[in-house]
């Protein structure tokens, strides 16, 4: 137990801004960055299970957090973290869309909100073995390299019949408006 604890204390010491903003409230209340770290971690597990709002709470881990870091990577010169956040948005929007035809059943789970929480915190954790990586290449990639091709042909059909349709309705609109130009000028 006590390296799990020593991994913990490490990771809350390792410079960054959550080890910054842990240093200040540890600078002003006194009590330990591990203590502090911990209590947030139980009560946002609290909150999760019995607090108001706990859907907006939980997409808002699942958001706001891997957007900031999806900036940064964008912004950095490596190509292995825009790899990275590219991975997690594409199972987040899997799982989105998932979640939104299982969503009527699932939130009557006492535990759903943790656990899908768990699920998202796994999906953007530092480690190699994160959500993201083992679901895409597990699941989404396969599923794509097996249909790929068929999903092509059909948005490529689609963009050619909606393209047809809007220069269709163009013409038409032009003809229309150049009849109601002439049948005005000859009123």
């Amino acid at each position: 137990m006590g390296t799990v604890l020593q991994r913990l204390q490490r990771l809350l010491d390792r410079p960054g801004p959550l080890a910054d903003l842990l240093g200040r409230l540890e600078a002003r209340t006194g009590v330990r960055r591990l203590y502090l770290a911990s209590g947030s971690v139980a009560f946002l597990g609290l909150y999760l299970v019995f607090g108001y709002g706990a859907s907006l709470l939980c997409n808002l881990i699942g958001f706001v957090y891997p957007a900031y870091v999806s900036i940064k990577a964008i912004e950095s010169s490596s190509k292995e973290d825009d790899t990275t956040w590219l991975t997690y948005w594409v199972v987040y929007g899997v799982f989105s869309v998932a979640e939104f035809f299982s969503d009527t059943f699932l939130y009557w789970f006492p535990f759903y909100y943790v656990g899908k929480c768990l699920f998202l915190v796994w999906c953007m954790a530092p480690v190699s073995w994160n959500g993201s990586q083992v679901l895409y290449h597990s699941v989404i990639r396969p599923c794509f390299l097996k249909h790929h091709q068929a999903v092509d042909s059909v948005l490529g059909d689609l963009s050619t019949k909606a393209l047809d349709a809007a220069s269709t309705v163009t013409r038409e609109a032009s003809r229309a408006a150049v009849k109601l130009a002439r049948d005005a000028k000859s009123n």
